[in-house]
């Protein structure tokens, strides 16, 4: 049966505006010269996710052909290509995701690329349950984790991961488990949401933005979307100064959204755990290199590296976080809070 013929969507004006409109830059195979230009320009395309500190990423791997290896964090599956291009048609790399969503595309695009079954292996499952994998697999020569949430993510309305564009106020990597971040608004006292602010995302206006939350529930106002959430936010900080209000609001919403995003998701627990069990699931002098985000996640890494070293399960550990270079922070502006860190197990 011939396939009906769907016309493009429609938009006022020159340009596209709305993520749905973006058509062109859904399809980077068919647009390459689209894609190049809003990449050239320090933005990232619509579905797309540029991925970060790519060639670090390999120097600190030292990937060999043949090896086993796992990206704990599939997400668009840039890092997990170039592993596969450094295995150059043998060995394995498994991928990690809870994102069936996202997962289901970007496995679809590393088939397409000749990547098949023989050298790459999706799993739909929490990198916190790595050590699972392993007792199913075998240990690796090379972990990755990338601590960031995906720009696909964060573009898509749909998944609420933005105070820039309105949709449900959600937040879940996976949106088939678990509560919405709206759902586990309504749920947290006014201590709790204090606490959470300022434990995931330091906000120096904690306490202003908790008491607002609750406001709003007493007159009985919902917050199930993004763009609620955000006012919320803008009337928390009503009383900074005139002419530091907007810097101010666009900060708190950034680290508000981070906050909730960590609390519904459970990531400093899944963090801990991954960390926990890395030991275990390196090979003797197998490597293991780890993107993050924010201050709070780098502290753990840093801590978990050198207590492992410590106990004997690291020979050695980055003495500083690495850091993108500056031409990539302004190739892709989303590089700017990255850091490095890694760690190489005893043999």
């Amino acid at each position: 049966m011939e396939e009906k013929h769907v016309r493009r969507p429609h938009y006022s004006g020159t340009h596209p505006k709305n993520f749905k409109e973006k058509y062109k830059e859904h399809n980077p195979e068919k647009y390459k010269d689209t894609i190049d230009k809003v990449i050239s320009k320090g933005s990232t395309p619509a579905g797309m996710h540029i991925s970060i500190m790519v060639q670090e990423m390999l120097d600190v791997l030292s990937i060999q052909p043949g090896q086993q290896g796992l990206d704990a964090t599939l997400g668009y599956g840039g890092h997990t290509r170039a592993m596969l291009e450094k295995l150059d048609g043998t060995g394995h790399v498994y991928g990690l995701d809870v994102d069936p969503i996202e997962q289901e595309k970007t496995v679809k695009r590393l088939r397409e690329a000749g990547f098949g079954e023989d050298v790459f292996s999706p799993r739909l499952i929490n990198f916190a349950q790595a050590d699972e994998v392993a007792k199913e697999v075998g240990k690796f020569d090379f972990v990755f984790a990338d601590l960031g949430v995906s720009s696909m993510q964060i573009d898509d309305p749909s998944r609420g991961f933005s105070y820039k564009v309105e949709g449900p106020l959600d937040l879940r990597l996976n949106p088939t488990e678990g509560v919405s971040a709206a759902e586990r608004l309504k749920e947290l006292s006014r201590e709790e949401i204090v606490g959470m602010l300022v434990e995931n995302a330091d906000e120096p206006y904690a306490e202003e933005i908790a008491e607002e939350v609750l406001r709003t529930y007493e007159r009985k106002e919902s917050i199930e979307t993004t763009f609620a959430f955000r006012d919320v936010i803008k009337r928390a900080l009503r009383y900074v100064p005139q002419k530091e209000r907007d810097e101010a609001i666009k900060k708190s919403c950034q680290r508000c959204f981070q906050a909730l995003r960590i609390d519904v998701n459970n990531e400093f627990e899944v963090l801990y755990r991954f960390l926990d069990n890395l030991p275990s699931i390196l090979k003797p002098g197998g490597r293991v290199a780890i993107l993050t985000f924010h201050s709070g996640e780098d502290r753990l890494v840093k801590k978990a590296f050198k207590e492992g070293k410590k106990m004997g399960y690291y020979s050695e550990i980055s003495p500083d976080v690495i850091r993108p270079s500056g031409e990539e922070c302004f190739r892709n502006p989303r590089a700017k809070s990255t850091k490095m860190r890694w760690a190489i197990g005893v043999k």
